[in-house]
């Protein structure tokens, strides 16, 4: 399957750094109060941050996936929590853009909220589902005029500010369990927010749990009906913008630790040498590691996003292209946050040090979907040419 028709000519548009540099002088104050962006928020919001992905004739400023992965590596080099939670509302218009390219409009009424201001996140989360999208332990049953749900969303980022939460159930059909994907307004009744955010890393997410009892949801709120354990042109695109963007902010996590760490090290001194710590043997040799991974990471997630954007076809090889980037980015920056830590010396373990919290924040990147489970199961599948639908799954 290809991607998508190539997008238009690069937009131009940048995130001004002035305002990037305030969120990064920010974070550590959300980090350590364990509360939301507000700050943030607003001035990205006041920047039309939120609409880089909608197209121009719809008021965005239509940048493709591969522009977006440009900007949240900027954004996440200085505010990482901030880039991953924006990140929840920039996939949503990222996939609905790139439908519309493709000639589904199922999701155009998304980017015209967006654009008039909605806040879109994400709740797909939930405990025992190791399939997110192609599972659910979420409960949605068929009324009339729409769809009710009832279950437990975990990792919800963006809680205190999302207007439209995309959500999914599974429902009984006629040939079948289906996967009912929902945006719930914020209005709606018989749901709650749980503030259960009190984690090791990316606190200032906000990434509470929702509690579904009966949500009721429209139909013109319901974006897709795709039987369990299937997949879609939606899904795919799904994916497709999911993996890379969270790649983006870890492997900005990544290069922010390798360049506190280098300058660091210029400047730290020892008895045992007569000039700094930068020409100490180990040391050379745990930045060469460093950059090392770094030189494999960011071609990769260019690479990925600039075939999405283009258009290239690489059929059913996309999952495992996808799941890929994201495993690649996410535990190759964990490595190089640790190798941070290790040139940066003791200093590095005090709360006032920048790579204290990146050390927290980065191992975040492995909750996110998909898990290293599922990513070498995929990755493993595809290169044996097992069906990813075959079942059973296993033996």
């Amino acid at each position: 399957m290809s991607a998508l028709a190539p997008n238009s000519a690069p937009t131009g548009y940048a995130l001004d750094q002035d305002l990037i540099d305030r969120c990064g002088e920010r974070a550590a104050g959300y980090d350590r109060e364990n509360s939301f962006f507000w700050e943030d928020f607003q001035e990205l919001r006041d920047a039309g941050y939120l609409k880089i992905a909608i197209p121009t004739s719809l008021g965005g400023y239509g940048l493709s996936l591969a522009e977006v992965v440009r900007e949240q590596r900027r954004l996440a080099r200085r505010a990482p929590a901030t880039a991953l939670a924006i990140n929840m509302h920039i996939f949503w218009t990222g996939i609905a853009a790139d439908l519309l390219r493709r000639g589904d409009s199922s999701l155009e009424w998304l980017l015209h909220e967006a654009a008039a201001g909605e806040v879109f996140a994400g709740g797909h989360g939930e405990a025992g589902n190791d399939l997110p999208l192609f599972l659910s332990t979420t409960r949605a049953e068929r009324v009339e005029g729409g769809y009710r749900f009832w279950g437990h969303k975990i990792f919800g980022s963006l809680s205190p500010a999302w207007t439209r939460l995309g959500l999914h159930g599974m429902a009984q059909g006629p040939d079948g369990p289906q996967i009912v994907h929902a945006f719930m307004p914020r209005d709606t009744a018989d749901y709650r927010i749980e503030e259960t955010w009190d984690t090791l890393g990316m606190r200032a997410t906000r990434s509470d749990d929702t509690v579904l009892e009966g949500a009721f949801v429209p139909d013109r709120y319901i974006g897709r009906i795709v039987p369990a354990g299937q997949a879609d042109l939606f899904i795919l695109t799904f994916f497709a913008w999911v993996e890379p963007t969270f790649a983006a902010v870890y492997s900005a996590i990544a290069e922010r630790a390798r360049d506190l760490a280098v300058a660091g090290t210029k400047r730290r001194t020892s008895l045992a040498l007569t000039r700094t710590m930068a020409y100490h043997p180990e040391i050379q040799h745990n930045v060469a590691a460093m950059q090392l991974e770094l030189e494999a990471m960011l071609p990769h997630l260019e690479r990925v996003a600039a075939d999405w954007s283009a258009g290239v076809d690489h059929g059913p090889a996309w999952p495992m292209k996808l799941v890929a980037v994201k495993h690649h980015c996410a535990e190759g920056a964990r490595r190089v946050v640790d190798l941070a830590l290790t040139v940066s010396g003791g200093g590095a373990m005090f709360k006032r040090n920048e790579l204290e919290r990146l050390y927290r924040d980065v191992r975040a990147g492995g909750f996110h979907p998909a898990s290293s489970l599922l990513a070498h199961e995929i990755v493993g599948k595809t290169a044996l040419g097992i069906d990813l639908g075959e079942q059973p799954r296993w033996g």
